[in-house]
């Protein structure tokens, strides 16, 4: 029951065609449609396959500059098969997001951030494991490096200096290592500073309306002695009474100097209320990615900007009211959902004649298991010998035993033809046979789990004699894998 149990952020796999593999998907909603079926709203994770061949050396580059930076010994090397099956363990993670039916989920799988301190094997000892460390976007094509990366090992740690004896003089400058902003110890009561930050609210509402701009951003009095008492108008008055040696009659001269009273904005006040809602809108896509936020919807802000007012931003009502919204559509959303084992046969699936498997794309080796007849091995985990094999591919590579086929026959048609059978008049000229219309092509069709560069080849896929499916590749889908 728990297996066949999908919740919400569950690494699942979605079938939607028996020609190509699973995608891998995570679920972030489920939501039951008006006809009663259920939709998952997932994120998009591509494999290699599906990225074009330009990005994938890049992906390969950075693999490498990775390597070379790791300041621990590096792993073992590793061989030809563990490489290739490490190309499909690799998952490159989106910002995508679609609806596809709950119907469609073949099975679970894990997927997780590349960690840099754990080795790449480690992926290979579990089954239906994936890794990623690349972000995909499929509009602009472009791959670029997951910021939520884990900054973990000697790179990212301190130079912790010696603990000093006891007695030992510190030489450092101290005016370098750190600044003080408040004295503690000032002479001034509690009552006498709390007088002066009433004084200097007072000085920032009497600014506000002088000042036009914040008339029309403030119109009543009451918001813009609300606006005067943030944390901007407190954090100047007390700086400038520290930067007077707490001179209280010093300290009101500044906060109200020749030119008028200080005017203190902070980024709550500065933004229109336009960009708040556009802010508010990138907030909901892109969540907390702020370099995401400020080149696609906020260009002219910077980043610290951002960064500030986004704190800001949740001290508000409309952040808390926001909350409570989305608490409340949560709690109307599905949380789970049981969708039963999937047990139909995949048309994929190389024919069976009399209980046993056909010899098309591979001969029957010991032990009932098949053996590639053309010296491939699986695509995706290197096998040579499964109880089944499943064609994997493009559609119009199905004729590939066809095209074969064929072009045996038409030699041996063309050696008829030099040599004469009995009865034949070489006289009277034959009939030419007719040829099925397909594309010629003496290349061998290609057993495999996934692809790389070669899903322009018809590929096979297999699964063991228990019918387990390797990782990501379960029996059904369009090239059933086999676990070593």
């Amino acid at each position: 029951m728990a297996a066949n149990m999908y919740r919400v952020g569950d690494y699942v796999l979605f079938e939607n065609s028996s020609s190509n593999p699973y995608l891998i998907r995570r679920i972030e909603e489920l939501n039951k449609t008006a006809s009663g079926n259920v939709e998952a709203k997932v994120v998009c994770f591509y494999r290699r396959r599906d990225i074009s061949h330009s990005l994938i050396q890049l992906a390969d580059k950075h693999a490498k500059d990775l390597e070379e930076e790791k300041e621990t010994p590096s792993e073992p090397e590793l061989s030809d098969k563990q490489k290739h099956q490490l190309r499909h363990r690799e998952l490159f993670l989106s910002r995508q997001y679609e609806s596809l039916p709950a119907t469609h989920i073949r099975g679970k799988c894990s997927v997780a951030l590349l960690n840099e301190t754990e080795s790449v094997l480690s992926y290979l000892d579990k089954e239906d494991s994936f890794f990623y460390s690349l972000v995909y976007d499929p509009t602009q094509k472009t791959l670029l490096a997951d910021k939520g990366e884990i900054r973990v090992g000697p790179r990212f740690q301190a130079d912790v200096p010696d603990m000093l004896q006891e007695g030992q003089p510190d030489d450092r400058d101290q005016s370098k290592l750190e600044m003080k902003m408040w004295d503690p110890e000032c002479p001034l009561t509690n009552k006498q500073i709390d007088q002066f930050l009433v004084v200097a609210r007072a000085v920032g509402t009497f600014a506000r309306a002088l000042d036009c701009s914040s008339s029309v951003r403030q119109p009543s009095l009451h918001m813009s002695a609300a606006a005067a008492s943030r944390d901007i108008t407190l954090f100047h008055a007390m700086d400038t009474l520290h930067r007077h040696g707490y001179d209280l009659s010093s300290a009101i001269s500044v906060l109200v100097p020749q030119g008028g009273p200080v005017l203190c904005r902070d980024e709550m006040e500065e933004w229109s209320s336009s960009e708040a809602n556009l802010f508010e809108e990138a907030l909901e896509k892109y969540g907390k990615d702020f370099n995401d936020i400020r080149q696609d919807f906020l260009p002219w802000k910077s980043l610290t900007s951002i960064i500030e007012y986004y704190y800001m931003w949740k001290t508000t009502d409309r952040y808390v009211q926001q909350k409570r919204l989305k608490a409340a559509e949560a709690e109307s959303k599905l949380k789970q959902v049981y969708i039963p084992t999937y047990n139909k046969p995949n048309p994929n699936q190389i024919a069976v004649s009399n209980g046993k498997m056909a010899a098309v794309n591979g001969a029957s080796g010991p032990g009932g298991y098949q053996t590639p007849s053309i010296g491939r091995a699986c695509e995706s985990c290197f096998s040579i010998q499964s109880a089944q094999w499943y064609s994997w591919g493009p559609p119009q590579h199905a004729v590939s035993s066809v095209r074969v086929l064929l072009d045996v026959l038409e030699e041996i048609r063309g050696a008829e033809d030099a040599q004469p059978s009995r009865g034949r008049r070489e006289d009277v000229p034959q009939p030419v046979p007719k040829r099925a219309s397909v594309t010629r092509s003496r290349q061998p069709p290609v057993l495999s789990h996934g692809s790389g560069a070669e899903q322009r080849q018809p590929q096979v896929l297999h699964e063991d004699e228990a019918g387990l499916p390797p990782a990501g590749h379960p029996p059904h889908q369009a090239g059933p894998s086999h676990v070593p």
